[in-house]
């Protein structure tokens, strides 16, 4: 079964198509409505392929980072281009398995006509993903079916990451500098966010709480992979981050995971939101990163229910500490990278004595 973010990319693309269909049947009286599918299908590809930064990713940054009375004309003369380039590639397929009577010539023309209606669907679809962008792509569809119109108890996995140093950042550079900054870093998130199936559901300051419901994001350790991919990529881009900003972001990370209450709340603006212990105690154990010292801290609780840690990380317990609002001391450790030990799933005999060597500060 397809992921719930990839069935959305899938949904998007028949639309598209079946968008092409519509056009062959209006405008060509349904002469090949396999035609108009094809041509549906190539110009929806090709523009969702620019828009999501699978192809020419490099222009797309740039034009994003334009000002606002550069940035309109620059993007639609953008998917103009993907619109001509879509339809030269459906027109080939067309022309090649013999859909039309049209020779090549005029099977990958660009008419006005044709160029209208793509950039009136194109115009629809992008708002639509727009405001899944906005708000969070499991959010938008939770919203959309009214999964959480009356309240859920759910085990979820949370992630917080804080950017460190943004209130000096601010104070040097002046709010609007530090409010791009802080936007850059959470575009960054982004993708790894998305490739480890997590939904990031809402931004406080500068600390952005993402979470998986417990299954998913337990399944090959997605919570913990994505906290490192996340630090790779910055650190791969870092010559990039001093050129732009003079400094390379620094996160911290706490993970915990439990049971909430999940709810859709507000009325003139909608929002999911979390009610229970897992949030507030993910919220203190970020807040103890600082003075133990490390930068990435998880909660016993969640490292236990860990099938495995991805290749290369290991834990180190920290120990058990007092929490503020919390009756009983919490475990907690942090998670290093390792360069000749790879962490291996967890025998049965193993994981009855696995807190007992943390404890003892043994490394697996």
């Amino acid at each position: 079964m397809l992921p719930q973010h990839r069935w959305f990319w899938v949904f998007i693309l028949l639309v598209t198509a079946l968008a092409g269909v519509v056009y062959n049947i209006i405008f060509a009286a349904g002469a090949s409505p396999l035609a108009g599918l094809a041509y549906g299908l190539c110009v929806g590809a090709t523009a969702l392929a620019f828009d999501r930064g699978l192809i020419l990713a490099g222009l797309q940054a740039r034009i994003r980072r334009l000002p606002a009375v550069l940035f309109v004309p620059a993007a639609e003369l953008a998917y103009v281009a993907m619109i001509v380039l879509g339809n030269a590639m459906g027109g080939l397929v067309v022309w090649t398995f013999g859909l039309t009577n049209d020779p090549l010539g005029e099977a990958v023309r660009m008419t006005p006509r044709v160029l209208t209606y793509a950039l009136a669907v194109s115009a629809l679809l992008v708002f639509v993903i727009r405001m899944r962008d906005l708000i969070g792509a499991e959010v938008f569809v939770n919203l959309l079916v009214g999964r959480y119109h009356r309240p859920v108890e759910e085990e979820r996995i949370f992630l917080f990451l804080d950017v460190v140093g943004s209130t000096a950042f601010a104070e040097t550079h002046g709010d609007l500098r530090a409010q791009e900054y802080l936007s850059a870093v959470f575009a960054t998130l982004a993708e790894p966010v998305r490739r480890h199936m997590g939904s990031t559901d809402d931004y406080i300051g500068d600390l952005a709480m993402i979470t998986w419901p417990m299954r998913r994001g337990l399944q090959d350790a997605r919570c913990v992979a994505c906290v490192f991919d996340v630090l790779d990529k910055i650190e791969a881009e870092a010559d990039s981050w001093i050129a732009r900003f003079g400094t390379v972001p620094r996160l911290r990370a706490a993970l915990h995971g439990g049971s909430v209450v999940t709810a859709e709340v507000g009325v003139d603006r909608h929002k999911i939101a979390y009610f229970g212990d897992a949030v507030n105690v993910t919220a203190r154990i970020e807040a103890l990163c600082r003075p133990l010292g490390v930068n990435i801290l998880i909660s016993q609780d969640l490292l236990d229910r860990l099938p495995a840690l991805p290749p290369g990380i290991q834990a180190r317990s920290l120990g058990a500490h007092a929490l503020r609002g919390r009756g009983q001391p919490l475990s907690i450790a942090t998670l290093d990278r390792t360069v000749d030990e790879v962490v291996q799933p967890l025998r049965p005999l193993e994981r009855v004595s696995s807190q007992a060597r943390r404890a003892a500060g043994l490394r697996r």
